[in-house]
């Protein structure tokens, strides 16, 4: 049996609303949730996008790497709201994504981006897809994978496609009502990582080459 335990109720809100907007992108979402050692209790989710999402908030989950229905989880978090819930069975044959290397010392930071220019590109873009709605009722891929953000810095060179700012404005992720707010770019040689204020997006950089056999 699968058991949440998130202590602060400003933590099962933080995580409730991350989990909502997951649901509401894909309503068929999958949650994985990973207990850090620091206990720290880290929520990821595959987007349509194609881009993976993250939050972090105090508390542990047991098994301490297990994925959950994200509209089950929702219901743990918002209708029996407590201190310890379940948030239903196991689904782990239903994760398909890799994850980013957990070790901080493998991201190098790039550069800080003022959250008014992040959000301005981001409604562009999500204005733009308005009117080229694909045939699945989504962005064209040629919208998604196009770059609108090249950052220099560290030596490295990180192109930014508007899928991750497409996820950025789907999560809810970035306020520019909050003028000072930065989104921060970093990077590895295979990921990249956008953090904002309320969850971060990150995507491989490379696409995996397949295997010939």
């Amino acid at each position: 049996m699968t058991e949440l335990r998130i202590p602060e109720a400003t933590d099962r809100e933080s995580l409730g609303a991350f989990v909502a907007r997951a649901v509401r992108l894909d309503g068929q979402a999958v949650v994985r949730l990973r207990t850090r050692a620091s206990g720290v209790l880290e929520a990821w989710v595959a987007t349509p996008f194609d881009v993976l999402v993250t939050r972090a908030v105090h508390g542990a989950v047991s098994p301490a790497d297990v994925s959950v229905s994200g509209s089950e989880l929702l219901a743990a978090l918002t209708v029996t709201p407590g201190e310890e819930m379940d948030p239903g069975p196991s689904r782990d044959l239903l994760w398909r994504s890799e994850l980013p290397p957990a070790t901080a010392a493998t991201w190098r930071a790039v550069d800080q981006l003022p959250v008014h220019v992040v959000a301005d590109l981001a409604d562009r873009g999500v204005a733009l897809a308005r009117e080229n709605v694909g045939p699945q009722g989504t962005p064209p891929a040629s919208l998604m994978d196009q770059t609108v953000l090249t950052v220099t810095g560290d030596e490295l060179e990180v192109t930014v496609p508007m899928r991750c700012l497409f996820a950025l404005s789907g999560m809810g992720f970035v306020d520019s009502s909050v003028p000072e707010d930065v989104v921060r770019v970093s990077a590895t040689d295979a990921w990249l990582r956008l953090d904002a204020r309320y969850g971060a997006v990150l995507r491989r950089r490379h696409a995996l080459l397949p295997l010939l056999f």
